[in-house]
């Protein structure tokens, strides 16, 4: 599993471009602000949702001041039912823990479950910032630049006006 190193080697490797920052553990929007991360303009808040039959999985990507129903979501996506993905489902296919949700986390699932779904939003922004993996840091960098690294390590990825 990629953890912050691995992920900022990553990064250093495929030569995408970032800025990085560090800062106190963030496990919510209002903690992230509080810290005082630059470019909070540029902040998202990531959703891990499954469907009701537990065989579609969602990494959704927003802006952090965004307020969308999971109603809306699922329309949107043209998804059955969804709700909150588990704890453990979010160890277990992306590494991660709650607090430290990022679409990078998508690089950790091996069997490529999940469908990493960004906001046109994130997308008309053209930079977001997000955690390594890690919610000890942040990274901003250009959604161009994310979409196509996740697509190279065969990842999908829709942009959907949510």
């Amino acid at each position: 599993m990629l953890g912050r190193r691995e992920v900022l080697e990553l990064l250093d490797r495929e030569e995408v471009a970032y800025e990085l920052y560090e800062h106190e553990a963030v496990f919510t929007v209002e903690e992230a602000r509080a810290a005082g991360i630059p470019h909070r303009e540029l902040g998202a808040k990531n959703l891990f949702l499954r469907d009701d039959k537990h065989r579609a999985y969602y990494l959704v990507c927003l802006p952090d001041d965004k307020r969308v129903s999971l109603r809306e979501v699922q329309e949107r996506l043209g998804s059955r039912r969804l709700s909150f993905a588990s704890e453990q489902d979010l160890r277990s296919m992306l590494g991660l823990v709650p607090g430290a949700v990022t679409p990078l986390g998508a690089l950790n699932d091996t069997e490529r479950r999940v469908e990493v779904v960004l906001d046109q939003a994130i997308v008309d922004a053209r930079r977001v910032t997000v955690h390594p993996c890690d919610n000890t840091a942040t990274v901003l960098l250009a959604t161009t630049d994310l979409t196509a690294l996740l697509r190279r390590h065969g990842h999908n990825v829709r942009v959907v006006d949510l």
